[in-house]
């Protein structure tokens, strides 16, 4: 594989809370699905060595077939590094049948406090080739967009 896809972006909320928001089951789900999608956690164990898996549904399938289904995309996630208020890495696998999905796509989220804010960048390394890389590139944006939101409202 070897694609490297990345996004970043500044947020008004100090490293410690965004990074709170990157570890907190309720907040994921809130902020994590990109646009058009909606999100559930089915299994959490916030610590290195455990993870997560989300079930993200597609809210208009015809426009975007899931990779697990139709509307779905269900992605197990392995939480590989934790460094608090700097960095969250992870292991992202798709369930899939089609091929081109299939591997372990690394995602790191780095923190760097920034003026009154922090720098949230995101890079995916080991991007599988079936996902288009424009369309991820958009969906962390929209992401980063959601948790911007979501930390700087206080929630």
């Amino acid at each position: 594989m070897g694609r490297t896809d990345r996004a970043g972006r500044v947020i008004a909320a100090p490293p410690a809370t965004v990074y709170g928001a990157l570890l907190d089951r309720g907040a994921l789900e809130v902020w994590l699905p990109p646009d058009g999608m909606r999100g559930r956690v089915e299994r959490w164990d916030p610590r290195p060595g455990g993870g997560f898996r989300m079930v993200l549904t597609y809210l208009d399938p015809a426009d975007s077939p899931g990779k697990t289904s139709d509307a779905t995309d269900v992605v197990d996630v392995g939480l590989v590094e934790l460094v608090p208020a700097e960095r969250v890495v992870q292991r992202a696998v798709f369930e899939a049948d089609d091929p081109s999905y299939a591997g372990t796509m690394t995602m790191t989220w780095q923190l760097t406090a920034v003026g009154a804010g922090t720098e949230v960048t995101v890079t995916a390394t080991d991007v599988p080739p079936g996902i288009d890389p424009a369309a991820h590139e958009a969906g962390i944006a929209s992401s980063l967009a959601h948790l911007a939101s979501y930390v700087e409202a206080g929630d």
